[in-house]
């Protein structure tokens, strides 16, 4: 009987069963950041973790592998010898994820061969045979880049080089060496399968010579059959206006190229924004600290500061404190999420109180003191008692 022990794809995944196929692209991308094994180094659990991540998600990205979880679980139909499941004559191959225990069964067969071991060869061989003869996409890369705060809020093009895996231009993905023909497989004589026999029972397993194809043909010397090769590849890239610290942009088809024609993986480009020493940016805002005098606090004042379009007016009210926030209207950073939108710059005032180092500035404060007889700590006693 088939047992399993394994976590439900869909819980593993932190996705609901009916999940569209881009939530469980995000969750898997999320999850597999999380675990992956060069962000864990000597994290045993952490590896365990990335590859049944990678294997559910290898299920459900998949509608035909998908249906069949949905409506067998990890146990497929040939569990109980049901017909039209994966058949043992190459009607197609069990998920990777089903365990077959045949402990209590004693299927001895001859020239050593147990029914155990050739009832793996023949899950495990259609799974090469499946492997080597079906497309596969390419896997995405990401790239950071730092950039200054200028660049950030009016945008940039910057020239960014990546190592990725292209297409061989010899033999144009394919794998084979440009000028020899494909010969039939003389073990299997191009069926791609071959026959054994174990304790009566005859199994049809695939070809190890040829891998299931029915072909053999000469591996493309450039790629080492791989059909693809790591090679350099430079791009310009533009920042639009507003990129912050985080920020992830898509380039459609610079990932890594897919095999046997799959199409290519996307390139993810991830900002890192240098701090400014006057701006700082919260969400869409930037917040500034701007000094004024005591005479511009008390008595109100219209005073120039700095924006990232350039000098601007604000009015400071007459009895302005300091850490008084003012707010100027569409000076902030430019927003991606409302492309046209901009947010605000908060100007905290900041109050500089003179020294009083010349005698005359001492004789003035001292003046005020005795026209300003308001006391600013009268209240701060009965609001303090307990």
């Amino acid at each position: 009987m088939p047992t399993t022990t394994k976590q439900d794809y869909y819980e593993l995944l932190g996705v609901p069963r009916k999940a569209p196929l881009k939530d469980i692209r995000q969750a898997y991308r999320k999850l597999a950041r999380k675990y992956h094994p060069d962000l864990n180094p000597g994290d045993k659990s952490a590896e365990e973790k990335f590859k049944q991540i990678q294997e559910a998600y290898e299920t459900l990205s998949d509608p035909k592998k998908r249906q069949m979880y949905d409506q067998f679980g990890f146990n497929g139909p040939n569990a109980q010898g049901a017909p039209g499941g994966y058949g043992y004559a190459g009607q197609g191959a069990p998920p990777e994820d089903v365990q077959f225990d045949f402990g209590g069964f004693d299927f001895g067969g001859a020239g050593g061969t147990s029914f155990r071991d050739l009832f793996s060869q023949v899950f495990r061989g259609a799974n090469a045979s499946r492997a080597a003869t079906q497309a596969e996409p390419g896997t995405d890369l990401e790239y950071q880049i730092d950039i200054s705060f200028s660049e950030a809020m009016r945008g940039a093009v910057k020239k960014i080089t990546i190592a990725r895996l292209d297409v061989c231009s010899v033999c144009h993905g394919t794998g084979t060496q440009p000028g020899t023909s494909q010969q039939v497989c003389p073990t299997c004589g191009g069926t791609g399968q071959i026959t054994q026999v174990s304790g009566g029972m005859r199994f049809q397993i695939a070809c190890s010579r040829c891998g299931g194809t029915g072909k053999l043909h000469t591996v493309c010397r450039t790629c080492g059959g791989e059909g693809r090769v790591r090679r350099a590849d430079t791009i310009d890239f533009r920042i639009p206006p507003g990129a912050q610290t985080g920020s992830r942009f898509r380039v459609p088809g610079r990932g890594n190229a897919g095999t046997l024609g799959g199409p290519a993986g996307d390139l993810y480009v991830i900002t890192r924004v240098e701090p400014h020493p006057f701006f700082e940016r919260r969400g869409d805002d930037l917040y500034t600290i701007v000094p004024v005098t005591v005479t511009e606090a008390a008595l109100g004042a219209k005073i120039e500061v700095p924006t990232i379009d350039g000098r601007a007016q604000v009015r400071i009210p007459p009895g302005t404190s300091s850490g008084k926030v003012l707010r100027l209207r569409d000076k902030g950073a430019p927003s991606l999420r409302q492309p046209g939108h901009r947010g605000d710059q908060l100007v905290e005032v900041r109050v500089v109180v003179p020294r009083p180092e010349d005698e005359r500035v001492r004789q003035l404060l001292r003046d005020l003191a005795k026209h300003d007889t308001e006391d600013p700590r009268k209240e701060i006693f009965s609001r303090a008692a307990l």
